[in-house]
Parts: structure tokens; sequence; C-alpha cells
């Protein structure tokens, strides 16, 4: 599985704004700078460079605010522009931009160390079996049998991270609605399926109707880590996908993210409570 241009772009952005502060500069000074040197910057690029708003990173603004950050040292220049260039490489998911859009969750999602995922309503897409993702996008609307084919291939090809050596840790809470809401001619297979994927670095608990109104009411959200970068939140609704990277965003959503783990039942009851919801779709 390849690297991870977007967290290559995520990481160059976060390491090019803490070379600014650190030097003292403010973004119109760097701006005026670059401008005066020769380069070609429009207000507000810098910003949208540190924010990690560029899709493909031109090595040539690297060098530029290097140069102004006087970044002298041969071997830091070189990691920086090794990183502008894995940023501007293109993953597996480029070639399936039709149906997962930019992919950015994706890309993140393969260098994850750990993932940690609430679901309200469906199983987390990493534990769909084929039957289930076809279901779950025949629900979203989409009716024409070629799109869901490229669907879930694409779906399968981001499940290959569970057989890699490296696999992420993921610890998965889902939503008693959500187990209750597969179809009925596949639950008994996805159901087992969540069963026996289960390992010590694959943890699955579920959230029962009885534990009422709980911390994450507000809907699913996945949490993102990352060995050398900080963790990043994502949630989704209808017209967006969303990421929260700002330090305080995501400890609120580490601490309800704690609450719903501790209002769930254990894995090991969450494993009965499958084999029992197994039982009554026999």
């Amino acid at each position: 599985m390849a690297s991870s241009p977007p967290l290559r772009r995520r990481r160059l952005s976060r390491r090019l704004r803490e070379l600014r502060e650190a030097s003292g500069y403010t973004s119109e000074y760097v701006t005026a700078e670059a401008k005066r040197r020769g380069g070609k910057w429009s207000r507000g690029k810098l910003t949208r460079i540190e924010n990690n708003e560029w899709t493909r990173p031109d090595p040539k603004d690297v060098e530029a605010l290097l140069d102004i950050y006087k970044v002298t040292d041969p071997q830091e220049r070189d990691a920086y522009l090794t990183l502008a260039k894995q940023a501007r490489q293109r993953g597996w998911w480029v070639s399936y931009s039709d149906v997962v859009g930019k992919g950015t969750y994706v890309g993140l999602e393969i260098e994850a160390s750990r993932i940690r995922t609430y679901e309200a309503l469906v199983v987390p897409g990493l534990l769909q079996t084929e039957a289930y993702a076809r279901a779950v996008m025949s629900s979203h609307g989409v009716t024409d049998p070629s799109d869901i084919d490229r669907r879930v291939e694409a779906r399968e090809m981001r499940k290959q991270i569970l057989a890699k050596a490296d696999a992420p840790r993921i610890w998965a809470i889902i939503d008693e609605a959500a187990l209750r809401k597969i179809p009925a001619d596949i639950r008994e297979e996805q159901l087992r399926y969540l069963v026996d994927i289960q390992r010590p670095s694959l943890r699955i608990q579920v959230l029962p109707d009885s534990a009422g109104l709980h911390a994450a009411t507000a809907g699913s959200f996945v949490i993102l880590d990352f060995p050398e970068d900080p963790p990043v939140v994502y949630r989704e609704d209808v017209m967006s996908e969303l990421f929260y990277e700002d330090p305080v965003e995501v400890d609120h959503c580490e601490m309800v993210y704690d609450h719903v783990h501790a209002s769930a039942l254990s894995v090991e009851e969450s494993q009965q409570f499958l084999e029992e919801l197994i039982s009554a779709s026999q």
C-alpha cells in the first residue's frame, strides 16, 4: 500500500507554519518578501499553504519559504523538498475519484496507527462485507450497477490496510441501531463477519439501546492517530466531509469517545450480544 500524499501535505503545511512562527514573521511579511524575490505570490497564498488548502505543493514555493526562513542545512532542506515531492504523488484512490471524491479521508486512513470510531447508523466501512456495502450504497440512492461495483471495489481496496504488517489498531463502537438496520437477508453474514474479524488489534463494542441518551448523540465520528503527526477527527454528513485538527476540538472528541466507550458493552459482552443477534437471524 502506498504512502499517504494527504498526510504528507498536512505535515508539510504544519512544519512550514511552525518555521514561520519560529522566525517571528507575519504572513504579510513573508508574502511581500517572496514577491520581492521574484515569486508569484498572491494575497492569501501563504495562508492556503499553511492551512493545507493545496493539492500538489510546488517545490519552488517550498524552496522560497526555506530561503526566507533561513533554513540552510542541506539535509534539512532536502527533507522538506522530499516531503513536497511525496505530497505531490497520487494515491490509488485518484482512479476512483468518481466515487470517493478527493479521497482525503482514504489517504489519511492508510497511514493511521490507530482508528477509533463510533458509528450510529451503519457498520464502519472497514468492517463491512461486500453484500452489506452494496446494500448501504443502494440505500444512498446509487442505482447504476457499474457505479455500485466501483464503489464496492474502492471499499475493498481500503480494507487492504487490515492485512498490512503494520495494520492500524482499530477500536469500533457500533450502535445497536446500526446492527438492527442490517437487511434481514444479509444480517447473519455481516454479524458473523464482525465476530470473526476481531483480534487483539481490532476490537468491537456494541452501544446498546439500554444505554439511553449518551455523549455521542450528535452523530458518528472517527479519530485517526498517526505515528509522527497530530490526530485528526473526521465526520461526514449528507453534503460534506469535515476534518477537525485543532487540539481543543480533538480533545473534546476524544472525551466524547471515552464517555461512549464507557457506556458501551465490554468487548466480551459485545461478542455475546452479536452471537445472540446471529441466533435470532437464523
